[in-house]
């Protein structure tokens, strides 16, 4: 048996004597909040008593005050159990587990599902692995699911790595992994069938091994209804979530199919409001609508919070407090199986928020295993910071780039050209077209139409590709910035008005060994490396990279004449191939939808 197992059968019998002998007692009383019952939907008076790491009882505890015994008085104030972030990548928010754990666990969070696509795109099973072995170092509750299938689609885009079923075994055997993520191999259903269905095999070989191992599966459906869903569900082992639903009709069709829906609140992707209208609008029963956050940058987690404020707008959207925070507690738990959290009672790890105001989810402090480690929004304990090994820093491996590779030629004096749009706070993008002045056989990208040009550049030398096209919507006067960041690839993204200035701050993210750059009027304003994958930076804390970030999108704002907020994440979706409708990969202009690569000039 394992040494854990057998340490919790002894603090558990040491909890036993504390109930029902008169020698020992809890180490900690909570006494007089508002607990809140998320199995019963309750709110009601009662203590909470600790032992070891453990939830004693709840209810009146007078009885197990001794003399060594903590009280803590929290009359007036609401007990939570711990929030739970049942899908979020750690690489979005360019930082550690450890720095996210320290800027998160503030906000009342206590257990994070991690999906480390991203770094398995770049680096593959060591990646992985690597992110696993953090995992010991922090105090939070931090699990894994890994990709089943890296890049996503093969045909249209390449990654440092390429997952499939072959690494299953590897992964769903190593500590800290609980399952399979996002299965964004087959969100395209009906195209993936038809032009590559041995993704579908493989994909079936992995999820019924994992499913063999009673470990979940994460689904990714964006706009699949009728057959097609129910094939991505099939495909999952028969139980999934779904983290990609933008429409309250998605939401009703996806919960009446038995999917747990991940209402994702993120940094730029806001989707809870249109998906809760099926509980508020249509009555639907909640037990399986889950918040989630996905990607979150630093600054936002320092400043705004985390689970604690996709509660709050929650409840905004006209769902009680207890029932928006059983959508963070039980309900994740129970899909994840995580049994020991997400609940206050008994033999339950004693995660607790306390909450200040119930409306505005104000946490006045966080328990964690027994622990009290966050008071007034302070850290009371040490996380030293956690540096990776050398092997995860070597993933950008090109030479620096010319500026004939990023050029689009074109015949004529003018050419009609295919522009992705962005869509604020969203990972689905628009298209449109748009016509250009050639200038010497080049298309001319032009700020007063608001077309710039776009470009994504292989980092890991396997093919030396380059995509180029258009995009509208950063409303960029000058300049260009570029990023080591490109869902779900983590190919180097590129935007500018000019060919110059991308072309220098690509070749600084190259120098770097992955990061961002920012170039204008032929010299670099600002830059951060990430070394990790490309991905992370574990040179800096939360706070600095918070503080980092803001810096730069600061520059790319008031240097460049940048219009949209978070343009760093914008521009890092605008490579996810499997999210309509029109993406830009190494391989060129992607048409989502339809699952073909689009020359950047129509003829």
């Amino acid at each position: 048996m394992d040494t854990k197992y057998l340490k919790m059968a002894m603090e558990y019998r040491s909890s036993i004597d504390a109930l029902m002998g008169s020698k020992e007692y809890a180490d900690t009383v909570l006494v007089g909040g508002e607990v809140i019952n998320v199995i019963t939907r309750e709110i009601y008076k009662a203590d909470i008593a600790i032992k070891h790491k453990y939830i004693l009882l709840v209810g009146d505890c007078k009885e197990l005050i001794g003399p060594e015994t903590t009280v803590i008085d929290v009359s007036g104030r609401y007990l939570s159990p711990g929030f739970i972030d049942s899908h979020m990548h750690f690489e979005s928010s360019m930082l550690t587990v450890t720095e996210f754990s320290r800027l998160s666990i503030p906000s009342g969070t206590t257990t994070l599902v991690a999906d480390p696509h991203e770094i398995g795109n770049a680096l593959g099973t060591i990646g992985m692995k690597a992110m696993a072995d953090e995992i010991d170092h922090v105090p939070s509750n931090v699990y894994l699911v890994v990709p089943a299938l890296t890049p996503d689609c093969p045909d249209l885009e390449t990654a440092g790595y390429d997952v499939n079923s072959k690494d299953m075994k590897e992964l769903l055997n190593y500590k800290n992994i609980i399952g399979i993520g996002e299965l964004q191999g087959f969100s395209n259903a009906k195209h993936v069938y038809r032009n590559t269905p041995e993704i579908i095999t493989d994909l079936l070989a992995s999820t019924i091994y994992a499913r063999s191992k009673n470990m979940v599966v994460d689904g990714n459906a964006p706009e699949l209804f009728g057959k097609e869903l129910a094939a991505h569900i099939i495909s999952t082992g028969g139980k999934c979530s779904c983290h990609e639903t933008t429409t309250k009709k998605e939401a009703v069709e996806k919960l009446r199919q038995g999917v747990y829906l991940f209402m994702r609140e993120g940094s730029t992707q806001k989707n809870m409001a249109e998906c809760i209208r099926a509980v508020t609008e249509e009555g639907m029963d909640s037990r399986r609508c889950i918040l989630a956050t996905d990607d979150m940058v630093a600054a936002d987690l320092e400043t705004i919070g985390h689970m604690n404020e996709i509660v709050r707008r929650t409840i905004k959207e006209g769902v009680s407090p207890a029932e928006a925070i059983q959508m963070v507690t039980i309900n994740p738990a129970t899909y994840f199986g995580l049994d020991h959290v997400g609940v206050l009672s008994p033999g339950k790890q004693a995660d607790i928020a306390i909450i200040d105001d119930l409306e505005e989810m104000v946490i006045a402090g966080v328990f964690l295993k027994g622990n009290l480690v966050s008071l007034k929004k302070e850290l009371l304990i040490d996380l030293p910071r956690y540096t990776y090994p050398e092997v995860v820093k070597t993933s950008v491996k090109i030479g620096p780039i010319s500026e004939n590779d990023l050029e689009i030629e074109a015949e004529g004096q003018s050419a009609r050209v295919r522009c992705i749009e962005v869509i604020p706070d969203q990972n689905l993008t628009g298209k449109s077209e748009e016509t250009l002045r050639v200038n010497r056989g080049l298309v001319e990208a032009d700020t007063g139409k608001d077309t710039l040009y776009i470009a994504c550049v292989e980092r890991y030398n396997r093919t030396n590709n380059i995509g180029k096209a258009f995009v509208k919507g950063f409303g960029m006067q000058e300049g260009a910035f570029a990023e080591s960041v490109a869902h779900d690839t983590h190919n180097i993204m590129v935007v500018g008005s000019n060919i110059k200035d991308m072309t220098i701050a690509v070749n600084k993210v190259i120098e770097m060994g992955g990061g961002i750059a920012i170039a204008n009027r032929g010299r670099v304003l600002s830059e951060m490396r990430l070394p990790v994958g490309g991905l992370i930076t574990d040179e800096l804390d939360g706070h600095e990279v918070s503080r980092k970030i803001a810096e730069l999108e600061n520059v790319i704002t008031k240097d460049l004449g940048c219009k949209i907020h978070a343009p760093l994440m914008h521009l890092s979706f605008l490579a996810l191939s499997t999210s309509p409708a029109w993406k830009i990969t190494d391989k060129g202009l992607i048409d989502v939808n339809n699952f073909k690569i689009l020359p950047p000039v129509i003829k």
